[in-house]
């Protein structure tokens, strides 16, 4: 019988503010005030169709943007140049731009698949060392859609459900703007099933650093353990990342929870502290990595620890605490979310840094005698129409 084919279209618009208020000591202050607001608007369509064992995706971004402290996205970086920006002022800005474009081919047991398109590794929930391509910020409240980028991706589907994956992400060097290998990644990750639980082995070629690692998860009893050993060596030395965690769910009071508590080991961070500019000027590997939006710490040692309350089949709350426990400092949130129909829904957080000036979460130094890059309490509040 002849295959049809199946068209999906669909998509949502979210209008987000986000808060933030600076103390007296920051630099940021000078910047911004006392208090900023930003707002914005993302307009997202999705398109799918499928046809035989082809496959085609792309998704269209209309994002309009104003206030004080957003950043653009844009494409400096990637093979395809997909980001446009409409029009900028001084305090906002609207751009459109491709999200996902890309074209797959589904066989018995082979998927290839290149264009823009996401691809998300690793066995962490807020650190997370194996996933190299646009990881989340672990202190990100909207985690629906990941960033796309510009790759080829192969599986190879083995019985028994193991698979073998490649990818090669393709990137541009930013000066020149030519396509580099040593800008790109190379990446192969083999998953195999075993009694109890799952198992990463993870082999790659990123930015010119060679990366090995190997992860997985297992059930005990009613929690599952998971984690990654991930370790890199760079033109300048050799660095080890290491998370692991425990995901359990329960029912109290009649109402369904389940908490996830997770160590993190950066082998890329900073010593005893040292978060001065002179210190993280010495710490090449790890600025880096920071300014390609691919690590969010500073220091090595860390725990994150989350509960999802379901208060209501409609709401759910979620206090989440990521600290620095060598500082020590922490970034202290709490999440909600609110089911208001069929297709809209509120997302909202209160974020609290704790601790003193000098440490990570509280304002590293500045450079400026008394002065630190530090924030106060913020707030996030999203609302979000699917259609």
């Amino acid at each position: 019988m002849a295959d049809d084919g199946k068209t999906e279209l669909g998509g949502h618009t979210k209008l987000r503010m986000v808060g933030q208020t600076y103390p007296a000591d920051s630099v940021l202050r000078d910047l911004a005030g006392k208090s900023s607001v930003d707002l914005q608007g993302d307009l997202r369509l999705n398109f799918a169709s499928r046809v035989g064992g082809w496959s085609f995706d792309a998704s269209y971004q209309l994002v309009a943007f104003d206030g004080e402290t957003f950043q653009l996205p844009g494409d400096k970086r990637r093979f395809f140049d997909l980001t446009a920006v409409l029009n900028q002022g001084s305090r906002s800005a609207l751009l459109h731009r491709l999200d996902r474009l890309s074209i797959g081919y589904a066989g018995e047991k082979t998927v290839v698949r290149f264009g823009r398109q996401a691809l998300s590794w690793g066995n962490g929930f807020f650190y997370a060392p194996m996933d190299l391509v646009n990881p989340f910020n672990p202190a990100s409240v909207d985690t629906e859609y990941k960033t796309g980028d510009d790759m080829l991706t192969v599986q190879y589907l083995q019985n028994g459900g193991s698979d073998i994956q490649g990818a090669y992400v393709f990137r541009r060097d930013p000066v020149s703007g030519d396509v580099d290998g040593d800008e790109s990644t190379i990446a192969f990750k083999y998953h195999g099933i075993t009694g109890g639980g799952e198992f990463d082995v993870l082999v790659a070629r990123h930015y010119g650093a060679t990366v090995v690692g190997v992860g997985g998860n297992y059930a005990m009893g009613g929690a599952i353990w998971g984690g990654d050993l991930v370790f890199t060596r760079t033109d300048i030395d050799a660095y080890i990342q290491l998370t692991t965690n425990l995901s359990y769910s329960w029912n109290w009071a009649g109402r369904n929870m389940s908490g996830v508590l997770e160590y993190y080991f950066n082998g890329f961070g900073q010593r005893a502290g040292a978060y001065d500019p002179q210190s993280l000027i010495a710490n090449p590997d790890l600025v880096l990595r920071l300014t390609r939006g691919e690590s969010f710490t500073l220091g090595r040692h860390f725990l994150g620890s989350s509960v999802l309350i379901e208060m209501t089949p409609l709401w759910s709350v979620s206090p989440t605490v990521l600290a620095n426990i060598s500082d020590p400092s922490a970034l202290f949130q709490l999440i909600t979310n609110f089911s208001l129909s069929d297709n809209m829904s509120l997302l909202g957080s209160i974020n609290i840094p704790l601790g003193g000036n000098g440490t990570e979460f509280g304002g590293i130094e500045s450079g400026v005698p008394g002065r630190y890059l530090s924030r106060g309490a913020g707030v996030f509040a999203q609302i979000a129409w699917y259609f």
